[in-house]
């Protein structure tokens, strides 16, 4: 899981506001392991957490980091973004499907056409990651439009509601 951005859109650290969400989206999947790769900002969490030095590089750099420490016999990763606080484990489960019938190197969730998250990484694929994150690399496309698409929360105000802090004035 990719929490390694600064948030600047956001205004505070986002990361904080959605992980516990997105980590339990991700735990309902049938992902084995979680990985959560910070940068800017620490993160409390009960999942394993490693920090990327080099996060200011791009997603990429962050995705490299959290590849590097999977073990040797972890044949792929699933990569979400922490961001993404309507990511479905169905989703998850379809993407890990379509790969194991596939043995694609890359296999990428759409919802209404668009290549989004989950994102799964055939071992075989991880050192061509660029800087710039795995969108560009070609890959098997699996839709999802039966599935709420997983969300970007790039803004405070695009924040869902159960998120937002209670005032007491509700």
């Amino acid at each position: 899981m990719l929490a390694a951005g600064a948030s600047t859109r956001f205004g505070s650290p986002k990361q904080q506001v959605l992980l516990d969400e997105v980590l339990a989206r991700v735990r309902e999947s049938s992902v084995v392991d979680v990985v959560v790769v910070t940068g800017a900002h620490e993160v409390e969490t009960d999942a394993r957490v490693v920090r990327c030095p080099d996060w200011e590089l791009g997603p990429g750099a962050s995705l490299r980091c959290g590849l590097r420490v999977l073990g040797s016999e972890t044949q792929a990763a699933v990569v979400v973004l922490a961001d993404g606080p309507d990511l479905t484990p169905a989703a998850i489960d379809r993407v890990i499907e379509v790969w194991r019938e596939s043995a694609a190197e890359v296999v990428a969730a759409t919802y209404t056409g668009q290549r989004l998250h989950p994102v799964l990484l055939a071992r075989t694929v991880w050192e061509r990651v660029p800087d710039e994150g795995a969108r560009g690399l070609p890959g098997v496309l699996v839709p999802c439009d039966d599935l709420d698409s997983p969300g970007d929360v790039d803004f405070a105000d695009y924040l869902p509601e159960r998120f937002k802090p209670r005032t007491g004035e509700e």
